[in-house]
């Protein structure tokens, strides 16, 4: 990829590296980011600079906009989600302008946070892919360890509605845990 992807790279990288919160003693932003590049980047190997670009910043900043400053219910939930890809849209696009990057860039980047157009989009298809494998891979047995089996299964066939036939043979090769895998039968059974 050419210099300005690299630089908006950087940028993102840069920025996502100020998060406070700690995973696997990496900035957890930061380290999200790369996870979702990687998924990307082997569901779609000759992913466009776009999508590459999405992936990259799809959830920068995220720890500016905590879940507690919303109601802890249903409509709260979802409006901070809302809100989330507005601001992580506003924010890619802010840097993809400093770098330089055209107009249709920043749109077709931001449209892809903001998952416009899915599932008719391809591309927005394999970056909906990629976010829920890496739900699937690192993220579901820390929530499954708090969270009731009931809502569990629920979140896993709404994430197993919205991928692909590729994306779920990848989920079905990941390892888990006894706990998760029964969880996943339960969930795909009904």
């Amino acid at each position: 990829m050419n210099e300005k992807f690299q630089a908006a790279i950087r940028r993102f990288d840069e920025e996502n590296s100020r998060d406070p919160n700690q995973e696997d003693s990496r900035p957890r932003e930061l380290l999200y980011a790369e996870r979702l590049t990687a998924w990307v980047l082997r569901l779609c190997p000759n992913a466009s600079e776009a999508l590459r670009l999405a992936a990259r910043c799809q959830h920068i900043c995220r720890w500016e906009s905590p879940r507690e400053k919303y109601p802890m219910t249903r409509a709260g939930y979802l409006k901070w989600r809302a809100d989330l890809k507005k601001f992580h849209a506003e924010k890619s696009g802010a840097i993809l302008s400093e770098i330089g990057y055209d107009p249709e860039t920043i749109c077709r980047v931001q449209d892809l946070n903001l998952k416009k157009n899915f599932p008719a989009d391809p591309q927005v298809r394999v970056l909906e892919d990629a976010l829920c494998l890496v739900f699937l891979e690192f993220q579901f047995a820390p929530l499954a360890a708090r969270t009731n089996d009931d809502r569990m299964i629920n979140a896993l066939r709404k994430s197993w509605e919205k991928m692909t036939e590729t994306a779920r043979n990848e989920a079905l090769k990941l390892n888990y845990e006894n706990r998760e895998k029964n969880l996943i039968q339960r969930a795909l059974a009904s």
